[in-house]
């Protein structure tokens, strides 16, 4: 096969990233490298609409954290576009977006935990997310595919088991399958608490990370958040 005829194949991760940490980057070197992906994007959520009653740092420090956590990794990028866009970010105006950007060569790979999957039929137009990417999820333990049978069907997607592919098949091709990654217990939550009680996040977030939230004062009264 031509340069000129390969497929892009592109991970998206996105998150509102409040901060980025270890466990982000691992999931997406370990994706990357299990898929042979030609890279992994990034995409902080300007307004993400299921976290509407909690509070978010300002999307500039979430979008610089991002890119600090990345610039050193060349199959590394940040997508700043749900932050140019008006309103909440809907995942599903995300990937036609980036269709539009990339064009008919690429092929998607939707990166997500098992955890937000199972809320996917609260998100905005959630049949149609499966025209645009394939669905990677990520296992949390206690978690499979087989577990998740019963829920996938009544997504009403029309997805579909085949007895010789991995995971479930859309009527556009794209599939959805689980990915098991490194178990990193480490979340923004907890950074945020530990900052806010005085306690060292060293080695949960890349160095430049930790000092741009000590800098800024990021977190110092987690109630708020």
């Amino acid at each position: 096969m031509s340069e000129r005829d390969k497929h892009l194949r592109l991970g998206i991760l996105g998150g509102t990233f409040d901060p980025i940490h270890i466990a982000h980057l691992r999931i997406a070197e370990e994706v990357l490298e299990g898929l042979e992906l030609d890279k992994v994007c990034f995409i902080p959520g300007a307004m993400p609409p299921h976290k509407t009653r909690q509070r978010i740092s300002p999307f500039e420090d979430r979008l610089a954290m991002t890119r600090m956590a990345v610039k050193d990794t060349p199959f590394f990028e940040v997508l700043d576009l749900e932050g140019r866009r008006k309103g909440p970010s809907y995942s599903v105006q995300t990937l036609r977006e980036i269709h539009l950007m990339y064009g008919e060569k690429l092929e998607l790979f939707f990166i997500i935990g098992m955890d937000a999957f199972q809320e996917i039929k609260t998100w905005w137009e959630y049949r149609n997310l499966f025209d645009y990417a394939n669905f990677v999820l990520i296992n949390r333990p206690g978690f499979s595919i087989k577990d998740l049978e019963s829920f996938i069907y009544s997504l009403d997607a029309s997805l579909d088991k085949k007895k010789d592919a991995d995971g479930f098949i859309s009527p556009s091709g794209n599939r959805l399958f689980c990915s098991e990654v490194s178990m990193l217990d480490i979340s923004s939550t907890n950074i945020k608490k530990m900052v806010s009680a005085g306690k060292s996040i060293r080695f949960l977030v890349p160095e430049p990370i930790r000092v741009y939230i000590q800098e800024k004062g990021l977190y110092k009264n987690h109630e708020r958040y």
